[in-house]
């Protein structure tokens, strides 16, 4: 029996744990804390699963003086405070029927029932709270060579969700061996309803592609995408081949991973997607028509090296360090002339004018000239 040892079992959850088994019900962490545990990868979220109804968990909690708020008990999921910690509780369940973007569940009493509802192998895995892992669909020899693999058939998975499609590719990207390659049967099914896709939400599809460009490097799994045809519904018209050059230079230059640095390289139409206003933003900033230089000193030095670095990949050119040297130094540059020094001889308009005509000289200059040589 496999059994792991992690602080967050001695944590907030193991009196949620306690409460339940206690009871005479199951309790059991499932999913991505388990499978990160498993490879020594940060943990962000706890779920447990039990065979508890939500309504049960909601009492357990009342009677061991826990906070119990019922965020999705149509759904069997209770959320409960623990020393201020929220950690979900879901009871097992099985689907009953599903539109390629929403299910119908009914609750089980098994976890088999609940792990056969799950996306990939790596994510049916269970420990309880003394650590011992649960493997009711051979998870485990998946997880330890890295292989994404869809639970039993791959076409009935993502014809259930078609965003499974895009998961796919997403835990290919921070999960996957790649020298040994993405699994056959799965990229064939991606390929094979790929159209479904395009019934998904702009912000689903928007969450899964910025979460897949977070990866270390995501160049395999955007190579896959782009062969199987699934790139093509996300980002019609993109250079998928651009990516693989970028990532080599980030890395070149110690750069952490930056989603839409690598969305804005991607290029292609992103009317597929929905970008916060802040991302927008700063897609737009990345595509400003000026100068690298005169983009440091509006936007900052990060700004001007995103699209130095973008530019640099589509060419497959190297970095040159005195560039990187020009957009920090840019990006400090304040600008000598103030509208005081302009009045009264100017107003309005013509101060405005004036003040943009002297700053654009200076730009064009280099930063060079001076406060006496622009008035």
């Amino acid at each position: 029996m496999t059994v792991l040892d992690a602080p967050w079992l001695y944590g907030p959850a193991r009196a949620v744990c306690l409460m339940l088994e206690g009871a005479g019900y199951q309790a059991w962490f499932v999913g991505g804390a388990v499978r990160n545990a498993l490879i020594d990868a940060p943990v962000s979220d706890l779920d447990l699963s039990t065979d508890a109804r939500p309504e049960t968990v909601m009492m357990l909690a009342k009677a061991a003086g826990l906070k119990a708020i019922p965020t999705g008990i149509d759904h069997g999921t209770v959320t409960i405070v623990s020393k201020g910690e929220p950690v979900e509780v879901t009871t097992f369940r099985r689907d009953v029927a599903t539109d390629g973007r929403h299910a119908v569940v009914a609750f089980s009493d098994t976890m088999e029932d609940d792990a056969r509802r799950r996306d990939f192998t790596m994510n049916a895995l269970y420990c309880d709270m003394r650590g011992q892992v649960a493997d009711p669909l051979d998870g485990l020899p998946d997880l330890r060579v890295r292989r994404i693999r869809f639970i039993e058939n791959p076409v009935t998975r993502i014809k259930e969700d078609y965003l499974r499609i895009l998961r796919f590719f997403r835990f290919y990207a921070w999960y996957g061996d790649t020298d040994a390659g993405i699994d056959a049967d799965g990229l064939a099914a991606c390929a094979m309803y790929a159209d479904g896709l395009d019934a998904l939400s702009a912000e689903r599809v928007t969450s899964e592609m910025l979460k897949l460009l977070s990866a270390p490097d995501p160049a395999p799994a955007v190579a896959a995408m782009g062969q199987s045809g699934v790139l093509m519904h996300i980002l019609p018209g993109s250079a998928r081949d651009v990516v693989a050059v970028l990532v080599h230079l980030e890395q070149i230059l110690g750069l952490d991973p930056d989603p839409i640095r690598r969305l804005v390289a991607l290029g292609g139409e992103r009317d597929c997607l929905r970008l916060s206003n802040a991302q927008q933003a700063a897609v737009d900033v990345r595509l400003a028509d000026m100068p690298l230089t005169e983009l440091a000193y509006r936007h900052g030095a990060g700004a001007a090296t995103d699209r130095y670095l973008i530019e640099q990949a589509s060419m497959t050119q190297p970095v040159d360090a005195k560039r990187l040297a020009d957009f920090e130094s840019a990006a400090g540059q304040v600008f000598p002339v103030r509208a005081a020094d302009l009045m009264p001889a100017l107003q309005g308009a013509a101060l405005g004018k004036a003040l943009r005509l002297a700053e654009a000289k200076w730009i064009e200059s280099g930063f060079t000239l001076t406060k006496a040589d622009l008035l």
